[in-house]
């Protein structure tokens, strides 16, 4: 190799086909472990392992030893102090998603803090409600426990209590789920929701969650839906009661709107100047609690307060089974899209700080905190991208922040609860509402999505739109399924393209895509960017006949009743031999498409001999009689199988009955750029035999280029040599000469 003055490196070595790679280049014989050598790793034991699965199960034990105290203690307490307190107002408000009492929500916001702290990889999330899951769970509530059009104190609570233990009872099973997942190391399942789909998904629970609101908004008495189109029965009513509207909560839920939003937006905008962010949320929740205590507004004004908190903890109580028989896919779906959002916040905080987060251990860790919490009376717990975005930005470092947020709430619930009892639920309301502000603007997405990639668009829009209609849990399903499909669609349908040189040199690519190509006379080369399996066989045949404009089964049955009719007339006398082929004396034949029909496809398929015949036919040439043959106008078809990754059976036979078409109707195929284990496999299915041979197989597509130009080149001299011999009766000397060398060395950058 050598470099010359225009920085273009030459290289010169053989045309490799596989086989004669192997012939000069020894394979190293690998072994490959079995099934039973994964076992006995897997259940192995070394002092190394038990160290490596505590670190795993306890991640604690590898960080909190190395904790700097100097460094990391003030800039923790700073942020699970600021944390704390908007966890604890996310709570209440949260609960109202959940359809259970405000002061439920405290215990979704402690509980699974503290198990996290212990089991978690992650530093920076804050573990908590969450609007999403609490919505999904609300609509299980909802389900089991629907509203009482009674207004009896007793029934009431009884009903409150009934929806507790479904919300707990909901939540367990979601844990369940998430443990079972983990402990199977199965965490790769998130992979399956992509980015698309879950930006649609949370996109639509964040019109659930608005609407869900409204009512606390207004102040109206709204009869709680649940199951496919429910959010358009909620708008009914809403609208339907619109003249009842408690103006002092629609006067207080619009303050608060404006001064939330306005204040984040200064947090945002002047993020690198503040070294704290401006906890507005607590601010106007105190300044909103004192005013409503000082001008009863419960009484004057007749609006819905946050009421008695429970003050202290109440007893843990087992899950109800019965509850579990009926929420089975609610439970999954909650446990799935609890981990994948949570999974997904972790991420970027662990790429931007440069440490390690494992998805199988994180399901664990909130498998347990979901069925610690459930059974406290909890509901379900991921991660708020809110609160984690406080939690990072006021300099937290590790999960110490998020220990001392879950002290701060458990000091509301032990002493501080009842100062939030005249608290509006309007202004829950509003403080969930304006949380929606980054959820909501994912609807910017759709224009991105459809400029990059359409299959995407189309995700992120039917997930939206099910998720709409049909509810959060099926419309996840649907979401899901429709994703799953579109990756058919890519796989199915793949875009085919025809490949040309460009610039002389090795490299190929699409040659629509350039003007000054190089296309050898008679090579066509295809590239199918996919794997060939059961379900795009037909589609990868239909593509290559119309890329090479032939197709090769009915030029076969045309060729073959020619044969037949040639060999008739020639008995017959009706054609004459000369030295320039076939002339035809009297019989003039033209052959009709209904007579090919009629033709038994199975006879027709079978290719007579045609040397059997005086003559050799040109089948491109105009033949005698008004024969009529289709024409090919190409020698060698060359596949690439650069990009395809594998191959099934039934795409396996399928690639092989093309390849023996074309080879029946004398075009030579070669396949190019095989991976070695697709190799491998075709080896051992027995793909190759007398017809498709190893010897077809080249490394890469250039070397096909240059074997078949080399090929052509000794073809036609041979025919020049044939000629001389015939005329002259002996050989030339030119083709002694070159018959003593075989072996043609071509540089691999020049034709």
């Amino acid at each position: 190799m050598f470099e010359p003055a225009d920085n273009q490196y030459v290289v010169s070595r053989p045309i490799y086909s596989e086989d004669a790679f192997k012939a000069h280049h020894e394979k190293v014989h690998r072994y490959h472990k079995t099934f039973v050598d994964h076992l006995r790793v897997f259940f192995g034991c070394s002092p190394e392992k038990a160290k490596r699965i505590a670190f795993t199960f306890f991640p604690i034990a590898s960080w909190l030893p190395m904790y700097r105290f100097k460094e990391w203690l003030l800039n923790d307490i700073v942020s699970g102090i600021s944390t704390g307190l908007i966890a604890v107002l996310q709570g209440l408000a949260f609960a109202l998603l959940v359809n259970v009492t405000p002061g439920y929500g405290l215990y979704a916001a402690f509980f699974p803090v503290i198990i996290y702290f212990f089991f978690g990889t992650s530093k920076h999330i804050s573990v908590g409600p969450f609007p999403v899951l609490s919505l999904m769970v609300g609509t299980a509530v909802l389900r089991l426990v629907p509203d009482d059009t009674n207004n009896n104190s007793t029934d009431i609570t009884a009903l409150n209590e009934a929806r507790v233990n479904v919300a707990a009872s909901v939540t367990v099973l979601a844990g369940i789920f998430q443990l079972a997942l983990g402990l199977l190391q199965v965490g790769f399942i998130v992979i399956y929701l992509s980015d698309a789909l879950i930006s649609g998904f949370t996109t639509a629970a964040a019109i659930h969650v608005l609407v869900s609101q409204l009512k606390f908004i207004l102040g109206l008495t709204v009869k709680s839906y649940s199951g496919p189109l429910s959010l358009f029965y909620t708008l009914k009513d809403i609208f339907t009661q619109i003249t009842d509207t408690n103006i002092a909560d629609l006067v207080t839920s619009i303050i608060i709107m404006v001064v939330v939003f306005a204040v984040k937006e200064i947090n945002d905008r002047f993020k690198a100047k503040i070294p704290v962010p401006i906890p507005i949320e607590v601010i106007m929740t105190v300044i909103a609690t004192g005013v409503s205590y000082a001008f009863n507004f419960k009484d004057i004004y007749k609006v819905d307060v946050v009421g008695t908190l429970t003050s202290g903890f109440q007893a843990p109580q087992a899950p109800d089974i019965k509850v579990f028989e009926s929420c089975v896919g609610d439970g999954f779906s909650i446990g799935i899209v609890g981990f994948a959002v949570a999974f997904s916040v972790a991420k970027v905080y662990s790429i931007k700080h440069d440490y390690v987060i494992n998805g199988n251990q994180e399901l664990v860790a909130f498998g347990l905190s979901n069925i610690f919490g459930g059974c406290f009376r909890g509901f379900a717990a991921a991660t708020s991208l809110s609160r984690s975005a406080v939690q990072e930005s006021t300099g937290g470092k590790t999960q110490i922040a998020g220990l001392l947020s879950a002290i701060i709430v458990m000091i509301v619930i032990l002493a501080l609860g009842f100062l939030l009892e005249p608290l509006q639920k309007s202004v829950l309301g509003a403080l969930v509402v304006i949380n929606l502000k980054g959820m909501l603007m994912q609807f910017n997405e759709i224009p991105h999505l459809f400029r990059k990639d359409k299959y995407d668009c189309l995700v992120w829009v039917v997930t939206f739109l099910a998720a709409v209609l049909l509810g959060l849990d099926l419309g996840l399903a649907a979401g899901v399924g429709f994703e799953l499909l579109t990756v058919v669609f890519r796989a199915q349908f793949p875009k085919c393209t025809q490949l040309a040189n460009v610039g002389g040199n090795n490299i190929y690519k699409n040659r629509k895509d350039y003007k000054e190509i190089y296309e050898p006379q008679g090579v066509k080369i295809f590239r199918c960017p996919s794997p060939i399996f059961f379900a795009n066989i037909d589609f990868f045949r239909d593509k290559i006949i119309a890329a090479v404009e032939v197709n090769p089964i009915r030029v076969l049955r045309k060729r073959n009743k020619a044969l037949r009719k040639i060999k008739k007339l020639l008995k017959k006398g009706e054609i004459q031999i000369t030295t320039k082929g076939l002339i035809c004396t009297s019989y003039d034949y033209t052959e009709s498409e209904e007579e090919l029909d009629n033709n038994s496809i199975e006879e027709l398929d079978q290719p007579i001999n045609k040397n059997e015949l005086p003559v050799n036919i040109d089948w491109n040439a105009d033949l005698p009689n008004n024969i009529s043959v289709p024409k090919v106008d190409f020698h060698s078809l060359i596949v690439d199988f650069g990009a395809v990754s594998f191959l099934d059976m039934s795409g396996m036979n399928g690639l092989k009955a093309i390849l023996k078409e074309f080879i029946k109707i004398e075009v030579n195929v070669y396949l190019a750029g095989v991976d070695e284990h697709l190799l491998d496999k075709l080896e051992r299915c027995g793909f190759f035999d007398e017809t498709v041979q190893t010897s077809i197989v080249f490394l890469s597509v250039h070397d096909v280029v240059l074997h078949v130009l080399v090929k052509r080149n000794q073809d036609n001299l041979s025919k020049i040599d044939k000629v001389m011999e015939k005329e002259t009766g002996f050989y030339s000397d030119e083709k002694n000469e070159r018959m003593k060398s075989k072996d043609i060395t071509v540089p691999s950058t020049s034709f």
